[in-house]
Parts: C-alpha cells; structure tokens; sequence
C-alpha cells in the first residue's frame, strides 16, 4: 500500500510543451545528416516524453523501446539496473536518440548508454526531460536535458510513483502526507 500524499505542480504542462519545441529543434540540426534517427525510449517513465518529442521532430524517425528498472515501487533507487525488455532492433551503424525520464543517481542511464555502445551505433546521443544533478552518483549528463530540479521525488507526464499519476499532464512534487 502506498502512503498517502499530494501532488504540487512543479512544471507546467504548457512549460514542458515549450520546452520539447525548443529540444526537437536542437536535435533536428545536431542530427541533419542522418537517414533515419533511432529513438530509443526508456520505458515506461519516457512514453508521454517520446511520443511528444518525436511529433516535433522534423526526421525520419524510427522508434524502439528498452526497459530498464532500478526503482520498482519505492522512491529510492536500488542502484541495481535490470533490463527487462531489450530493443527489437539492430543499431548497429545507426544513429541513436536515447529518451529518458529523469537522470537521478545516473545508474539507469550510464548502464543503458554502456550496453547501447558495445551494439557500435554510429552515433550515441541521450536526452532527459528532468535531471537531478544533486543526487548524481555517476559521471554521466545527457546530452540535451528538459529541466534541471532540485532533489524532490517527483510524478506525472508519465513518470510514476508506484504505478500511479502518469497520466498527469504536468510534473508535480509529491509531498508525503
């Protein structure tokens, strides 16, 4: 059973929609050369994430997901990552966008971005919507990053707390009650 709590917003929906425009067009220049972009999002806390950046993206997009845990229903991360469903594709060669939620401790991302490298992906590219810079226990930033936050345990816009509040349209702060 969870605790009980609210939810303050702490990013507005309006705020990330701006913000995804701005990224999309970055990311649009930094790969023009390409023939198709792979986007590989980090399910499940990236999927509002993906399907909104990738709307704005101006390429030739293809879309693969990779499922990777290091949290399970609790707000801490056990800093053990597994990976529980792996991409369909072949990367080799490609051009690789790896979409994640939030970069926290940096475990989830660093082991992703290590297991992606040794498929040789032509290029190797990462973004978050949120970054935790104060809780970082690796040495990896992703490239391009939505929001910077300071250290609250945060939901919505499809990031979880025990499987609930994805479906707000905004980043809200949990305040356990």
């Amino acid at each position: 059973m969870t605790q009980q709590y609210v939810i303050d917003e702490m990013i507005s929906a309006k705020s990330i929609a701006a913000r995804i425009e701005v990224l999309a067009s970055e990311i649009k220049t930094a790969f023009a050369d390409t023939d198709k972009l792979v986007v590989v999002g980090l399910l499940r806390g990236s999927f509002v994430f993906i399907a909104d950046l990738v709307r704005e993206l101006d390429l030739n997009v293809e879309v693969d997901f990779l499922e990777a845990s290091s949290y399970g229903d609790s707000t801490e991360s056990s800093r053990e990552v597994r990976i529980l469903k792996d991409l369909r594709g072949e990367i080799g060669g490609r051009d690789v966008l790896v979409v994640e939620d939030i970069v926290d401790t940096g475990f989830t991302l660093s082991h992703v971005t290590q297991l992606l490298a040794t498929r040789e992906p032509k290029r190797l590219e990462t973004i978050a919507l949120l970054d935790k810079p104060s809780r970082r226990e690796t040495n990896i930033r992703a490239t391009w990053t939505g929001f910077e936050i300071p250290d609250e345990f945060v939901v919505g816009y499809g990031i979880d707390y025990a499987q609930r509040n994805r479906n707000l349209p905004y980043i809200g702060k949990v305040r356990f009650t």
